[in-house]
């Protein structure tokens, strides 16, 4: 990755960075590394962890403060509609994140640019090297306008409610069947897989979702079968 693309990426996120490889590092995917063996830099998962951390600790700040009625509980729900994959992953593509990954081939070939999964780790490898090269209030500024600008939308149409939960309710009111789960693939090592799972209805797949855990892969199919469902209403 050239000065001119890193430069791009500065100027779509709205930062110049004083350590260039920081935010060269937040598009370095593993797979990357095991075609390019002379690649000096790490994978971007460090960043990703103290990214979340980061990210974490802003939302639960915001809502901590803004809401000072609301009980532990519902504070909870609202975070976890602004930090699970899906919202993130709609984060980095509104940056055109995808654009600047470095993946394998193999990687690249399957789909990894628009892996809402792999876009959501991106996004918080972005955090953290924000954090790391510009401090705290950046990185939080970052945050309050490309994840906190959601929180009235969800708010107002209850996406903070359980997506499994809510597809349930709806797809026995509307349909009369219950939402099957089967996990489709397992990729990664043991330590660090990446589950994909499809939602069915009736047999017909509805959607899929992807996740470090069978039990968030779920969820996020869960709530892109919500979305697909609302947009078919729509059409």
């Amino acid at each position: 990755m050239d000065s001119t693309v890193i430069e791009k990426i500065e100027e779509q996120i709205g930062l110049t960075f004083e350590n260039k490889e920081l935010i060269l590092n937040a598009f370095v995917h593993r797979s990357y590394l095991n075609e390019n063996r002379s690649f000096t830099l790490p994978s971007n998962e460090r960043l990703e962890f103290l990214g979340d951390a980061c990210l974490e600790l802003v939302v639960s700040e915001y809502l901590f403060l803004t809401y000072p009625s609301e009980p532990e509980g519902m504070l909870t729900n609202y975070r976890s509609s602004l930090v699970n994959t899906q919202s993130l992953a709609v984060s980095a593509k509104q940056n055109n994140l995808g654009n600047y990954l470095l993946l394998s081939k193999g990687e690249e070939d399957g789909g990894g640019r628009e892996s809402e999964y792999l876009l959501a780790n991106t996004f918080e490898s972005v955090i953290g090297a924000i954090y790391l090269d510009q401090g705290y209030d950046a990185a939080k500024e970052f945050i309050h306008q490309n994840v906190l600008n959601k929180l009235q939308e969800i708010i107002e149409n209850e996406l903070y409610k359980d997506p499994k939960s809510k597809l349930q309710e709806n797809s026995q009111a509307e349909y009369g069947v219950t939402p099957d789960y089967k996990v489709i693939s397992e990729d990664g090592p043991d330590h660090d897989k990446t589950f994909t799972v499809a939602v069915y209805l009736n047999n017909n797949v509805i959607s899929k979702g992807e996740g470090s855990s069978k039990q968030k892969a779920e969820l996020n199919a869960a709530q892109c079968a919500l979305i697909a469902l609302e947009k078919s209403k729509q059409e």
